[in-house]
């Protein structure tokens, strides 16, 4: 029998967890720092490019100390907290300033679709605005941008032409490049980095090209 989710006060102690797991960051300004992984479990979004669909469902409910315990046992200053969409849980926001006041650079991967305003504000955000060829475009939430600083990042998934277009229109929009740091990184397998790379040296963009480091030190392997 499946357990039980939990209710009133425990709400806030309690979250379920797919895996804590001790890599190399494979994204954003710490690439390659090694660093532990918090994923909560579950998502409200469903992009077409997903490589965490296992983070949907299951996992196990843990208490707010013993996700601390367990993430101190690395001895590891970086702590990235993803999922899924982890802000699904009401407690990732206790979550992440219990890990800033233990004294870890704390970063936190969100879709973009749900509020940030009650982040920590010592955590950094790296937010992923999403592409057309996510399927989930119409899911961003543009208030968010009000509450990133330049300490945050704010990251495109690109697919195709269509999605890089689409990127550059949007930064010009909404005057990205001056708020924080741009990331850009092709959909693994689907857009040839090189492709993507000579986009954006054209076009000038003052964006940090990445790719996703983990995917090719160890592919599709979990915890990893």
């Amino acid at each position: 029998m499946a357990e039980k989710s939990p209710a009133g006060d425990d709400a806030a102690r309690r979250l379920r967890i797919t895996e804590i797991f001790h890599s190399l960051q494979g994204e954003s300004r710490t690439v390659g720092l090694p660093t532990v992984f918090v994923r909560l479990t579950g998502c409200p979004l469903r992009c077409v490019y997903c490589d965490t669909e296992y983070a949907f469902r299951d996992g196990r409910w843990m208490d707010m100390d013993e996700v601390l315990g367990e993430v101190a046992a690395f001895t590891t200053h970086h702590v990235t907290v993803t999922g899924g969409e982890p802000l699904a849980q009401k407690a990732c926001l206790p979550l992440l300033t219990a890990l800033c006041d233990a004294g870890h650079e704390v970063s936190l991967e969100t879709s973009g679709a749900l509020d940030v305003a009650a982040v920590d504000r010592r955590v950094v955000k790296v937010m992923d605005l999403k592409t057309p060829g996510s399927g989930e475009v119409a899911r961003n939430l543009y208030r968010n941008l009000e509450h990133i600083g330049e300490r945050d990042q704010i990251k495109f998934v690109v697919s195709d032409r269509e999605d890089y277009d689409w990127m550059r229109a949007c930064l010009k929009e909404h005057a990205l490049s001056g708020k924080c740091e741009i990331l850009v990184s092709p959909v693994h397998g689907r857009l040839a980095p090189a492709r993507l790379a000579e986009w954006v040296l054209a076009d000038r963009l003052p964006v940090r090209f990445q790719i996703q480091l983990h995917k090719y030190l160890w592919g599709e392997e979990r915890g990893r």
